[in-house]
């Protein structure tokens, strides 16, 4: 991303948080008549410490950077938290972002790859920053795309895309009982990702693509949601199963920009214990006679 693309998006976030702050929310008196719920320009600006010419330039797309102690007014102002904070940072400072490396291609380490054989009884999948599936194993091939061919990941063109997915694949869209929250979910972990790696082509083409096939993706994309995915519940409606809720936990893998492990765990003893059970006796089942491998990998 060039810097004026940089600038671009800066100003958008600024815009749209700051449409997003009330005054009651900010302790700001209000006063005269107000055409939307959010802040002015000035008001913004006076919490933050700059002068109102200088923020309005940075909404426009006409400051190119701002200061470390800049960027810590403005999200203080705004009322950030910890992920849109580190967001907004590296928005105002692309140079920052853009000096990770992007390699040619991305590919799981052997280390990784030998974890995620050992989990048998847990699902798992090793993402790319781009949310490209880099390996599964079995349990977690059957779990999110059972539909697809347990060999994907190793194939560069064919390679699955859990975020193209959850947009624009049917059965992934009916796998999630609660879908518009895992859509914002995507949406917001995207977002914090293209920041950090704003000179990453594929990754433009991805949110690009994305844009123009759906409009779901797009209308969120707009309201720029912010959030590093971590920890949480999946609420699953899985076609062998049926209703499944899982725990899920994202390791960021150190020493691999943006590649992250994501595994999924039921209470124990729960009927969501007994149904992932009963889901990897059926894909025990189904590769019986065959050779497919625990995990398989892209091999960069």
């Amino acid at each position: 991303m060039n810097a004026t693309g940089a600038s671009d998006e800066l100003g958008e976030f600024l815009r749209v948080r700051r449409a997003a702050l009330t005054p009651e929310a900010a302790g700001v008196t209000s006063y005269g008549a107000r055409r939307v719920p959010g802040l002015r320009r000035e008001e913004l600006a006076q919490l933050a410490g700059v002068s109102a010419t200088y923020y309005t330039r940075l909404e426009q797309g006409q400051a190119t950077h701002a200061s470390a102690s800049v960027v810590e007014s403005l999200a203080r102002a705004l009322n950030l938290n910890a992920d849109e904070r580190e967001h907004l940072h590296d928005l105002a400072t692309p140079v920052r972002a853009g000096r990770r490396s992007v390699p040619k291609a991305e590919h799981a380490r052997p280390g990784t790859l030998q974890l995620l054989e050992a989990m048998t009884n847990v699902p798992g999948v090793v993402l790319g920053r781009r949310s490209e599936v880099l390996a599964w194993n079995s349990l977690g091939h059957l779990l999110l795309a059972g539909h697809l061919a347990f060999e994907a990941p190793t194939r560069p063109l064919d390679r699955p895309n859990l975020t193209r997915l959850l947009f624009l694949d049917a059965h992934t869209r009916d796998l999630y009982r609660s879908w518009p929250a895992e859509a914002r979910l995507a949406v917001a972990s995207l977002r914090f990702v293209a920041a950090q790696f704003a000179d990453d082509p594929q990754l433009m083409r991805l949110v690009g693509e994305l844009t123009l096939k759906s409009p779901e993706f797009a209308g969120l994309w707009a309201k720029h949601p912010v959030q590093r995915c971590v920890c949480g519940t999946k609420q699953f409606r899985h076609p062998e199963v049926g209703d499944v809720d899982l725990h899920f936990e994202v390791m960021h893998l150190p020493g691999d920009d943006g590649h992250r492990m994501m595994t999924y765990a039921p209470v124990p003893g729960s009927a969501d214990a007994a149904a992932l059970h009963l889901l990897a006796v059926a894909g025990t089942k189904l590769s019986t006679g065959g050779s497919a491998p625990g995990v398989l990998h892209r091999l960069g």
